[in-house]
């Protein structure tokens, strides 16, 4: 799979996780330049109509070892430094062990690895479900089945 394949899946995902709660989502949309002076373009930009409110999604998918590992911590600070909200989404076994605890342990990466025909959320999208949750505080999709402790006491009753 090539990244902007990857990205396009992803992009798929969220669009159809999403849209009933007024998320609209777009590819490679230019927004401002990146640490380095570069033009910045954001691989997946959502925006929630209901609130105003924007996120971005940077896509980096390895299949196989080689220069990605490099570009991690690069990409990572950027995201660290854009003045929006946003993550990286990752996937793929070619992240070297250090890489991908940097990934793993770093509060602005989410592992996801959507099928093509998805639609709801499963462990292989939960790390994105939830970041987006928490940034348009869509609390229902963090809390999901449970009941209130309030309410279960009253069950036991």
């Amino acid at each position: 799979m090539t990244g902007a394949a990857y990205a396009d899946l992803v992009a798929f995902y969220v669009s159809r996780r999403f849209e009933d709660r007024g998320l609209k989502v777009y590819r490679e949309i230019q927004i401002g330049k990146t640490i380095i002076g570069k033009n910045r373009h954001v691989d997946i930009f959502c925006v929630c109509e209901r609130s105003n409110r924007a996120f971005a999604i940077e896509c980096k998918f390895q299949e196989s070892i080689g220069t990605v590992d490099e570009k991690i911590p690069y990409a990572l600070d950027d995201l660290k430094a854009f003045p929006m909200a946003g993550c990286i989404a990752y996937a793929g076994g070619g992240f070297s062990d250090g890489v991908l605890h940097m990934l793993e342990a770093s509060p602005h990466a989410a592992y996801c690895m959507p099928t093509l025909d998805q639609g709801e959320p499963t462990a292989e999208t939960r790390e994105l479900d939830h970041l987006m949750a928490m940034h348009f505080e869509w609390w229902d999709v963090l809390v999901g089945s449970k009941r209130p402790v309030f309410d279960q006491r009253l069950l036991l009753s």
